[in-house]
């Protein structure tokens, strides 16, 4: 197989009919470290709305154990991509997700937005540091995976393009993003968690860079001292050298999942997607919003 083979068979699908397959082709064998860093990404960037990154301050999943709350999104949402959302793994874990939100008071406004990043930031890494841009068959077709992602979360009023889905994002960001002292507690113990993943001596270049990452509006959001600009241009610049470096390997032969990332490191002896994540009890610790019993889940 040679480098663009991959491309050439993914332009061959139908990205309304086969938008699944075509993500999954992107996500473990095209783009599999740039989707899982972009991703990372896009769940920090909701921290700066306040209601959302004060909500997770609030149960106290993100500042006390970060690394489970990690590995258990990614799990999660790692399943959907690689066995569908029609199989048994697949419903269990949109079970899950559903069941966790549903203990929330997230509004639908809130919802739409996390969406937004999964569409956006992804696309805006790639066509920046991947090894190559992203064609608009595959944004088509990454647009209709998430669409279905957030009918089966029940998310209204979903975006019908990337350009929607970007003037969302945007346009909600510019409106929403703003101090909150839970979500910069939050943030500081994401940068924490991502730091931790390397040896003692380099985790204080790791957290440098992974700010040198985040743009002015997150910055101003959580406060932070803009990162000195070599800093952020030597960042960026080795990511792109990277994104080159990348196409001139062979293409991978052989899927990559969350599961085998090194970052996930809370379940070396296996897991179950059914017992993933978050069990709260309504109006109790892990859960600051009373409901009524028998409600939905």
């Amino acid at each position: 197989m040679k480098r663009y083979d991959r491309l050439r068979e993914i332009l061959r699908l139908d990205p309304e009919r086969d938008f699944l397959r075509i993500y999954r082709l992107m996500a473990a064998y095209e783009f599999p470290w740039d989707i899982t860093r972009a991703l990372e990404l896009a769940l920090y960037r909701t921290y700066a709305v306040p209601r959302i990154g004060g909500l997770l301050a609030r149960t106290g999943e993100f500042t006390d154990r970060p690394q489970k709350r990690y590995d258990d999104t990614a799990l999660l949402l790692d399943a959907v991509m690689e066995h569908g959302f029609d199989s048994e793994d697949g419903r269990t874990a949109l079970r899950r997700i559903n069941r966790m939100h549903r203990s929330h008071d997230i509004g639908n406004d809130d919802m739409r937005y996390v969406l937004s990043t999964f569409v956006v930031v992804p696309k805006r890494w790639i066509d920046a540091y991947g090894w190559r841009r992203l064609t608009e068959h595959e944004l088509r077709a990454m647009v209709a995976y998430y669409r279905t992602l957030g009918r089966h979360m029940g998310i209204q009023d979903i975006p019908e393009t990337y350009a929607e889905f970007e003037r969302c994002l945007d346009s909600y960001e510019a409106a929403h993003f703003a101090w909150d002292e839970g979500a910069r507690r939050v943030s500081d113990a994401t940068l924490g968690l991502m730091a931790s993943w390397y040896p003692a001596p380099l985790a204080p270049l790791a957290r440098g860079a992974s700010m040198a990452l985040l743009d002015d509006s997150l910055l101003r959001a959580f406060r932070y001292a803009p990162p000195k600009p070599a800093v952020r241009a030597a960042v960026r610049g080795a990511l792109r050298l990277r994104g080159r470096a990348v196409r001139l390997l062979p293409p991978r032969g052989k899927p990559h999942y969350a599961r085998q990332n090194p970052q996930i490191k809370g379940y070396r002896d296996g897991y179950r997607l059914a017992e993933l994540g978050t069990f709260p009890v309504p109006g109790s610790a892990g859960c600051p919003v009373p409901h009524a019993s028998g409600g939905p889940s």
